[in-house]
């Protein structure tokens, strides 16, 4: 063996797992044909390309190249209720997906939630897709693991996010080993150092890990990161022309709401600094904050509020005429069936937490939030 050789794969830049592809329709536009192929020569790869570019799309077709590869289904894992967009999406690119929620297989692409994940057997698959792969971050190590026990044998996988944040080492060590390359500490241990290791005070306090890149392993990384994903966020970043994908400037609005009461034993409104006073105020001021809130949506037009605290979201639903509200209380089919009337029209205004409803659900109707 060569000595470059070596160097070449201690560097964990693996050759293509994958295939040439099968079929590309002629439906995909240039960035998206180029995306999808790379993806399936690849294998296992992961797809991070912002909102609105087409990642269903593209999944849809990686997903019925593996079926016809493998013989096998292929199955995709959505957040809730993005499962039922999903096969909606399919029939627009002439794809037979169909949607499961038992275990049940009759078809080449089975769509599910992450949720149901229990209900099927991973040697029933021949590849697995994994969208909006950003959310298993934030799941519990107990669903994490579970599904990437389910990924580990699989022969492909995708995964497919807008929001993979590009300085979260965390998020890019949980993909790595669903993707079954480096696990997360393996990640961690080869190009990073616990500033934390060198302080027994820190330790001794329990103070969270500070990484920070080992000399001259910045660039190892980042060509390793790059070999099992792509990243964009317009097509003119792979080299392909913008055209439709030029959104127009977002416009954010900021408003001061003045508190009808003062903190108590305080004569005067006094800035709140410390974390216990910013929660202390938020407590305080939520009656202003939703009637604002409330008068800002009455446009008669689709919004989406976004909120942190359940008594925000059950002011919220009193005051908004046409609201409804999505919960961490609510069953999982409540949730589904809250997010599919709002998506269809039949609630004007929906309500919710981001870390339940921010994942990967299509509200294109809505510009308002």
């Amino acid at each position: 063996m060569q000595y470059s050789e070596l160097i070449e794969r201690k560097a964990q830049c693996g050759a293509d797992s994958g295939f040439e592809p099968l079929s590309l329709p002629d439906s995909l536009f240039g960035f998206q044909a180029f995306l999808t192929d790379w993806a399936i020569r690849r294998g296992r790869a992961g797809i991070f390309s912002d909102c609105g570019t087409g990642k269903t799309r593209m999944e849809l077709v990686w997903a019925d190249n593996m079926a016809r590869k493998t013989g096998k289904p292929t199955l995709i894992l959505t957040p809730l209720a993005v499962s039922s967009q999903t096969v909606r999406e399919a029939e627009d690119c002439g794809i037979g997906a169909y949607r499961s929620m038992d275990g049940t297989l009759k078809g080449d692409i089975v769509v599910t939630n992450y949720e149901k994940l229990a209900k099927f057997s991973s040697g029933d698959f021949g590849a697995v897709v994994c969208d909006e792969s950003s959310c298993l971050k934030n799941f519990n190590g107990v669903r994490r693991g579970e599904i990437t026990e389910f990924m580990r044998r699989m022969p492909y996988r995708l995964l497919a996010t807008a929001t993979a944040a590009p300085n979260d080492y965390t998020e890019l060590g949980t993909s790595s080993e669903a993707l079954g390359y480096l696990g997360h500490m393996d990640m961690l241990a080869r190009f990073f150092k616990n500033d934390n290791n060198n302080s027994a005070s820190r330790r001794m306090y329990g103070e969270a890990p500070k990484f920070r890149f080992k000399g001259h392993a910045e660039q190892p990384f980042w060509r390793w990161v790059t070999s099992w994903s792509r990243a964009c966020r317009k097509p003119s970043d792979i080299g392909f022309e913008d055209g439709g994908f030029t959104l127009p400037p977002m416009t954010e609005t900021e408003y001061l709401v003045d508190p009808k009461t003062l903190p108590d034993g305080k004569l005067f409104q006094m800035p709140a600094r410390t974390l216990p006073e910013q929660r202390e105020e938020r407590k305080r001021t939520i009656k202003e904050r939703c009637e604002k809130v409330a008068e800002l949506v009455d446009t008669g037009r689709p919004a989406l509020v976004w909120c942190h605290m359940n008594a925000e979201g059950d002011l919220l639903e009193k005051l908004i005429l046409g609201a409804v509200q999505v919960s961490g209380s609510d069953s999982d089919d409540a949730k589904e069936r809250k997010f599919l009337a709002f998506i269809s029209g039949e609630a004007r205004v929906l309500i919710c937490k981001p870390k339940i409803g921010a994942w990967g659900l299509n509200f294109q109707h809505c510009d308002h939030v």
